[in-house]
């Protein structure tokens, strides 16, 4: 379980120790950009796209992950039921913030930036670090057969994108000891989180971000 500190934003306990590493899943209460500094965001098209920020702020482009390893930069992904996953390299002093939207779960957008951030820091999987953050759960996302389908299910089902996101770091070689879990339906949490099927067009979005300390 992840811990909401009095900015209200939650954090992953297991990485308090990690001193040159900023983070934070931030709840509709929260202002993350006032917080966390400039970020570096994209244009979120649900798909497995990523980018490598390279120190740079802004929308960066589409995508649907962006990669760090800049010391004095941070990154961040938007979400509104959607899983926010953060992954840390803590031998490269590398980072990444994925967006998993079912499409995105579906084309493997986590195991995409696992893959990426190898190529691009030699990161091992085996050595990374994942927290899934809060996004609907299986408790309230019931789809279609049309969604369901690629879940390995028939007909109207319910769906849980932590459980396979989860499935997807594991294979990459992930340790599941390493993979940590809010377990925070944002459905469920109206006073807590925005959510797209709760609320419609009138939904906000929640920042989750990670970033490098400089020094």
């Amino acid at each position: 379980m992840f811990i909401k500190d009095t900015d209200q934003i939650y954090r992953v306990p297991q990485w308090s120790g990690l001193t040159w590493l900023t983070h934070g899943f931030g709840t509709r209460l929260a202002d993350v950009p006032s917080l966390s500094g400039e970020l570096a965001t994209l244009k979120q098209i649900h798909s497995a796209e990523c980018l490598f920020a390279a120190g740079r702020t802004g929308q960066l482009g589409q995508g649907d992950a962006l990669l760090e390893n800049s010391p004095g930069a941070a990154v961040a992904v938007k979400t509104a039921d959607c899983l926010p996953i953060l992954l840390v390299d803590e031998d490269h002093r590398a980072i990444a913030a994925v967006h998993a939207g079912w499409r995105g779960t579906v084309a493997g957008i986590v195991r995409r930036a696992a893959d990426a951030m190898r190529e691009g820091f030699g990161t091992e999987p085996t050595h990374l670090q994942a927290a899934l953050g809060p996004a609907i759960g299986e408790c309230c996302y019931e789809v279609g057969p049309e969604v369901s389908c690629h879940f390995g299910k028939q007909g109207r089902a319910h769906v849980s994108l932590a459980r396979a996101n989860r499935r997807q770091l594991l294979e990459c070689g992930v340790s599941p000891d390493r993979i940590y879990e809010a377990g925070l339906c944002t459905m469920c949490m109206p006073e807590e989180f925005h959510s797209y099927r709760r609320d419609k067009e009138s939904a906000g979005r929640l920042f989750s971000f990670i970033g490098i300390r400089e020094g």
